[in-house]
């Protein structure tokens, strides 16, 4: 059984950061792309980072403006994306997710397997 959990959401002030973290089982998470993907309520649910297999190439959705890194460590099979700078638009809860797809892909149709999801707030 697959399974994505992530962890590390919270509160924090406008301005601070905070790290988010994805362990991966029951598959080889070195087979997959890794995304991260944000929602707030009443909205669709948006890209934020991907990382391909070996974790040398991210994109980022347009939001990020530099301020957020996603990084993978496959012997751990964990994924993580740093967010700095954080803003209250931030505030959604950030969902894990895995494809085995090719290319730069942001689709959420496009991810098989996903998290259960972790809050993060952002006051100013």
């Amino acid at each position: 059984q697959v399974q994505l959990v992530e962890s590390g959401g919270g509160s924090v002030q406008a301005g601070g950061s905070l790290r988010l973290s994805c362990v991966v089982s029951g598959v080889a998470m070195n087979n997959y792309r890794m995304g991260w993907f944000r929602q707030t309520p009443g909205k669709e649910r948006e890209f934020v980072a991907g990382v391909e297999w070996s974790g040398r190439y991210a994109y980022y959705g347009d939001f990020v403006k530099g301020r957020f890194t996603i990084s993978r460590d496959n012997a751990k099979n964990l994924v993580a994306l740093q967010m700095n700078s954080l803003e209250p638009e931030d505030t959604a809860v950030y969902y894990c997710a895995a494809t085995s797809g090719f290319g730069y892909i942001k689709s959420v149709s496009e991810y098989k397997y996903w998290g259960q999801g972790t809050q993060v707030t952002v006051s100013s």
